[in-house]
């Protein structure tokens, strides 16, 4: 209440099981009701959980609530994400290799439109379906990645399944292609084009991304990458729609008012201290 009020700062500890599902739901809509869609500044509301949540984990989480989760969590993370933070990586005690196992299950981000997510380890399928709007850094998905995604931008630090970016229309997203097989095994070519990671702010913002993915979740993977940056980038492959395309060169072609002023998006990775 205090933050929701008057703009306190509040940080909290607790336990979740799979039985405690849409966590956060109600309390974005009390900061929506309060605030608007503009919510609060970011972080002020941090809650950190230890176990295992369930369905629906982050859903429709507003601006100003980071939710950061040690342990793994069920379908729909994140659905309708509406600027909030989500961080998911293993628990400390964990010996497995986080980016080889689930860690977050099917339609992760579903209809998501603001706000960032960081997965350290694998997501299940159908990930950032519909996403038109929210950031994030997993390290592989299943099948059907990307489907039919609008806007925002995915970095998939691993391995994608198959029918990556049926039906995307927007947006952008880059995939480490390690086994150099994404674009004969696991993109749908119908819709989008595959290039390499040549642009020099594409390059600072993708290792910006990795770079701020490795410090919220302790990845190994990232900071491996980060760390071999000039091998790691050839192995990238960035994943531009065709009709977000058309639509970027018909704007660049047309003269822009004199009354106008043009203002970039938000890369949304500001404060990141790269090595």
């Amino acid at each position: 209440r205090a933050a929701i009020d008057g703009g306190v700062p509040v940080a909290l500890s607790l336990p979740i099981r799979n039985v405690h599902r849409s966590v956060g739901t109600m309390l974005s809509g009390e900061v929506s009701r309060r605030h608007g869609a503009s919510g609060l500044a970011d972080d002020t509301i941090s809650l950190s959980f230890q176990g295992s949540a369930g369905q629906s984990f982050g859903a429709f989480l507003a601006r100003g609530i980071t939710l950061s989760l040690e342990g793994e969590a069920n379908d729909y993370v994140g659905k309708g994400l509406s600027g909030g933070r989500i961080v998911v990586c293993p628990a400390a005690k964990s010996a497995f290799e986080a980016d080889k196992n689930i860690i977050v299950g099917n339609v992760v981000l579903y209809g998501a439109t603001s706000g960032e997510a960081y997965f350290r380890g694998v997501a299940g399928e159908r990930f950032a379906v519909r996403n038109s709007g929210a950031t994030a850094v997993v390290e592989g998905v299943g099948d059907h990645g990307c489907e039919y995604m609008t806007n925002g931008l995915v970095v998939v630090l691993g391995k994608c399944g198959r029918n990556f970016a049926a039906g995307m229309s927007g947006g952008i997203a880059y995939a480490f292609d390690e086994a150099a097989d994404f674009s004969r095994k696991r993109c749908n070519l119908a819709s989008v084009d595959l290039e390499p990671v040549s642009e020099q702010e594409d390059i600072q913002m993708l290792c910006a991304l990795i770079a701020k993915h490795a410090a919220l979740t302790g990845s190994e993977k990232a900071k491996r990458i980060i760390e071999r940056w000039d091998d790691s980038l050839r192995k990238f492959v960035k994943v531009f729609p065709k009709e977000y395309r058309r639509v970027l060169e018909a704007r660049t072609s047309q003269p822009t008012p004199a009354f106008v002023r043009v203002i970039p998006p938000s890369a949304s990775v500001s404060g990141v201290q790269l090595g």
